[in-house]
């Protein structure tokens, strides 16, 4: 069994031998090219077996693609450095307008995606990833998700406004993805669909239409559409309303369900169980060896996708990544 059968199987929630498995994480000197970014995921994926492969492009490129300014910083620990944020003070969410999909940084991540689908050949699924309007609307004020909320809340009008400029490009891209090749899209909300940011009726009325203006846009072709929801104290419940065929969160976070449940509240395939901080980067084989044998006896096996809760951090020790994968 292949990766594409192992993890439609999951999806399908059928029976399996072993659930289908595999991580990401930045690679912060190769993602600036998208050969660079292509041959890394290649070799990652070879050596550790993923079953999937979820794309990591840059984190930035969204907000590049805007006009934010990034540069590399020249570590491989080390994320790009913002030289200049777009949104600097309630004007310019004016100067936020939608721009070609096309433009060099989304379409460095579609050339990147495209050059990894080629390479495996329909025996492993792709995924590209995709952030979600207001998670780029953070970045394009400096990275400050506290700031984008409140503005949000102080002038839901212009904010919206840009947020909908922003879902047209996002939408855009989604499609282009699947039609590089890619399985589908790993739908990144970065922190907004938590407690800690927002209440829950406050993103479904300023928020959520944004979200689902790039779901809907992506073509039915797409089999493997992943809703990641990131941070603690989760509105799961937004799960009803954001069309996917799994979801991805970490159940280490407080406040968040199990595996089990959330794949109960959700009705889908559940993608995570591995801590990627407490177990892939500070802990040992045998503890990544455990918490993947917890996540397949709490769900049985059925609708799984073993993976960390969210982006591995660059200094998880090798062993540790290799462990992740069940024998």
């Amino acid at each position: 069994m292949d990766g594409t059968e192992r993890v439609r199987a999951a999806l399908a929630m059928e029976p399996l031998e072993r659930p289908p498995a595999a991580w990401w994480g930045h690679t912060y000197l190769e993602e600036w090219s998208p050969a660079s970014l292509a041959r890394v995921t290649l070799e990652r994926q070879r050596r550790f077996d993923w079953d999937f492969v979820k794309l990591q492009p840059r984190a930035t490129c969204f907000a590049e693609a805007f006009g934010a300014g990034y540069r590399p910083s020249g570590r491989a620990d080390r994320p790009p450095v913002q030289e200049r944020a777009l949104v600097r003070d309630p004007g310019d969410w004016a100067a936020v307008v939608s721009v070609d999909a096309t433009v060099p940084a989304l379409e460095d991540q579609t050339e990147a995606l495209a050059r990894v689908v080629l390479a495996l050949d329909g025996s492993v699924p792709v995924v590209q990833t995709v952030f979600s309007p207001l998670t780029v609307a953070g970045y394009l004020v400096g990275e400050d998700r506290s700031r984008a909320v409140a503005e949000l809340r102080e002038r839901p009008d212009v904010v919206r406004a840009a947020l909908g400029r922003i879902a047209e490009t996002l939408a855009a891209f989604a499609v282009n993805a699947v039609e590089a090749g890619a399985a589908g899209i790993f739908f990144a909300v970065s922190g907004y669909a938590s407690a800690d940011l927002m209440r829950e009726d406050e993103y479904r009325e300023l928020v959520l239409s944004h979200d689902r203006r790039v779901l809907d846009a992506i073509p039915a072709a797409a089999w493997c559409n992943v809703l990641h929801l990131c941070g603690g104290n989760l509105h799961f419940g937004l799960t009803n309303d954001l069309a996917s065929h799994a979801v991805s969160w970490s159940v280490q976070d407080s406040g968040n369900p199990s595996l089990a449940q959330g794949r109960e509240l959700s009705g889908r395939a559940v993608m995570g169980g591995v801590d990627r901080f407490g177990a892939l980067e500070i802990g040992s084989p045998t503890l990544v060896a455990t918490q993947v044998r917890d996540a397949v006896a709490a769900t049985g096996g059925r609708g799984l996708l073993v993976a960390p809760g969210c982006s591995v951090p660059p200094e998880a020790p090798i062993d540790n990544l290799v462990a992740l994968t069940p024998s």
